[in-house]
């Protein structure tokens, strides 16, 4: 009777989850609020005979996996709410971009600068960044919705290449499914697919966009820490597979570095404390991320993720992965991926990273796939469903074409 009540909160979490544009209830509350319901039931209620102690032990476990990704998500955050905020990383991209070019040399100049800055920041502040450049320009509205569109599918495949880029990248890492050697092999298929990408939407534009361009000084200080944040990523990978140093920890001692500098550095300013951009992270994500692991934690205590395998029974991993992938665009990945997780499925590393690239770029397939297109879309009106949608025969060969490179690449991994 309890496994039916839990099954049917976790499909309403998940329902609202996917309306939450409709009801205007955002999806970090309505997760955490089921998430903690299930696991209270469960203390009341024991499933299967279980004592206090063993659901205690269960909640434990789960508790400690949420709190390593949180703890890292957390360190990252802060970093990028610190140079946002500073208008560093906007000042860097005005910089980088010249103040007369081609409309071609612009989709290759944002498709690059989107995938490589999402594989350190959040997609979040890389679809800001990279849609702010586009939406100050002056341009045809079909030409703004291919930009658009390119932005999308790079942060996306920007991400899965490095556990600081794409929260199901650090998931799959976490469960030691694959190490960070293992996913440098994603680089270059992810980033070909983007440049084929580029190259399809690009065809017919032959304009020139001049560029307004308000640069403004750097401060030291500021420069210091993004080097500082360049520095703890390279040292989390480098320490990683040298020494088997978990990247939370690395990352959580970078940000003391960060915050110990900024005390010296920004002595003489009348600025607000360091710490404080700790409360500029985005906590709705780091909720939503919450409730959903709360929510496939208690599925996997029902038993009801084996379910999950069955599409493996069926198919081989290779069509099986491939199918997850173009899933995600209807099915939010992290509780994708957080379920196939939980279910134990056998695969071999190539496969693992088959379903790493899948997961991270599926949901690229629809506008509401990801974080990404649903922030693009919010940015510029134009960009809708429909119109987005239009351009999915492109993203479907980009995909596909990614997803073959990463079956190729991955054979090394095996």
């Amino acid at each position: 009777m309890l496994t039916a009540v839990i099954l049917g909160l976790v499909a309403l979490a998940f329902v609202l989850i996917v309306i939450e544009d409709i009801i205007h209830v955002n999806k970090a509350k309505t997760t955490l609020f089921f998430g903690t319901l299930c696991w209270i039931l469960a203390f009341i209620f024991p499933m299967h005979g279980a004592t206090s102690a063993e659901v205690s032990e269960q909640l434990n476990h789960n508790l400690l996996e949420i709190a390593t990704l949180w703890l890292f998500l957390m360190s990252t955050m802060t970093f990028v709410a610190y140079l946002n905020s500073k208008g560093f990383i906007s000042q860097m991209v005005q910089r980088m971009l010249p103040s007369e070019l081609s409309e071609r040399r612009l989709m290759f100049i944002i498709a690059a600068f989107a995938f490589v800055f999402s594989s350190f920041a959040d997609n979040v502040t890389a679809t800001l960044v990279s849609i702010a450049v586009i939406a100050s320009l002056k341009m045809d509205v079909k030409k703004r919705i291919k930009y658009a569109t390119l932005i999308i599918f790079a942060v996306n495949s920007g991400g899965v290449s490095l556990i600081t880029g794409d929260v199901t990248t650090l998931m799959f890492f976490l469960a030691g499914k694959v190490t960070i050697g293992h996913l440098l092999l994603l680089v270059i298929p992810a980033f070909f697919a983007v440049a084929v990408l580029a190259i399809l939407l690009s065809r017919g534009m032959k304009d020139r966009i001049v560029i307004e361009k308000s640069t403004k000084p750097i401060e030291k200080a500021d420069a210091i820490i993004a080097g500082i944040f360049a520095a703890t990523i390279g040292s989390t990978l480098l320490f990683n597979i040298l020494f088997q140093i978990p990247p939370v920890l690395t990352f959580l001692f970078g940000l003391g570095i960060m915050f110990l500098s900024a005390q010296y550095l920004l002595r003489k300013k009348a600025t607000q404390s360091i710490l404080n951009y700790v409360r500029e992270v985005e906590f709705e994500t780091l909720l939503f991320f919450l409730g959903v692991l709360l929510l496939v934690g208690i599925l996997k205590e029902v038993g009801f993720l084996a379910n999950f395998t069955n599409l493996y029974n069926v198919l081989p991993p290779l069509q099986a992965n491939y199918l997850m992938g173009i899933s995600s665009a209807l099915i939010d990945n992290v509780p994708l991926t957080a379920a196939l997780l939980k279910a134990d499925l056998t695969m071999n590393t190539s496969e693992w990273l088959l379903l790493t690239y899948a997961t991270g770029v599926g949901g690229s397939m629809l506008i509401i796939g990801s974080a990404a297109g649903i922030i693009a879309m919010s940015k510029i009106k134009e960009l809708t469903f429909g119109s987005y949608f239009k351009m999915a025969g492109y993203l479907l060969f980009a995909y596909s074409l990614g997803y073959s490179g990463v079956y190729i690449f991955g054979q090394f991994a095996n």
